[in-house]
């Protein structure tokens, strides 16, 4: 999970993964899991939460960096999660990747692992933009374009999850400010690996127009806003 400025929402987020880890740990005992936080050039109480959360939790590793990039946050992340690992695991171990302004569902982790067990090697889950204090028309104009269903065509980082044999043979999230998402799981594709789409771990992800990241989600619906506010005044 990357993290810049998140102190509003960081919060949720990590107790959002901690239900889902907890859940995961009841139906699947003999699964390790753990959480890797990367405070990015974080300036507000991000690190006072992380570092609350984590407490004496062995699983739960913060990272600080300053890249103020989303893809070298991410990347950095994943290189600490498996750096111990055996390269005979990697073929089992899965890498779910979420954002910290979004709230995972307590079945996020199971349902990864059901669809790695089934013998997917990337999983591109569908999020839901949080309708509390966001404009209506905006929400409206969004699900139109983004229905919620099996086999969409979307890439989200804050609902994203990969094999990581695969990921180190696609080289990884690249250093993009953003779009990193969709930039690895177009090089997965590439190398042929096998790529699904399900609605089944919808994340609720922040509806904000206010964009952490260049051309990342909130510019996306600010755009998206714009336009939907043109379309109203001409109708």
């Amino acid at each position: 999970m990357p993290v810049h400025d998140e102190e509003g929402h960081l919060g949720a987020a990590l107790s959002a993964l901690r239900s889902a880890s907890e859940a995961l740990a009841r139906r699947r005992p003999s699964v390790g899991v753990g959480i890797t936080v990367v405070l990015d050039h974080c300036t507000d109480r991000s690190a006072e939460i992380a570092d609350r959360f984590a407490g004496s939790r062995p699983a739960v590793r913060v990272l600080r960096r300053r890249f103020r990039n989303a893809g070298a946050s991410r990347a950095a992340g994943v290189a600490a999660a498996i750096r111990d690992l055996d390269s005979g695991t990697l073929d089992t171990t899965w890498l779910a990747n979420t954002d910290a302004d979004s709230r995972v569902p307590e079945s996020w982790l199971v349902r990864q692992l059901h669809f790695a067990d089934a013998g997917w090697d990337v999983l591109l889950g569908s999020v839901e933009p949080d309708s509390a204090g966001m404009d209506p028309e905006l929400l409206r104009s969004w699900r139109l374009r983004h229905p919620l269903e099996e086999r969409h065509g979307n890439v989200y980082g804050a609902n994203l999850g990969v094999r990581a044999s695969a990921y180190l043979q696609a080289g990884g999230f690249p250093p993009l400010p953003s779009s990193e998402d969709r930039a690895l799981v177009e090089l997965l594709r590439r190398r042929g690996f096998a790529v699904t789409a399900t609605d089944s771990t919808r994340v609720l992800t922040s509806g904000r127009t206010t964009a952490r990241a260049p051309h990342g989600f909130g510019s996306y619906l600010r755009a998206l806003g714009v336009e939907t506010a043109a379309a109203l005044r001409s109708s």
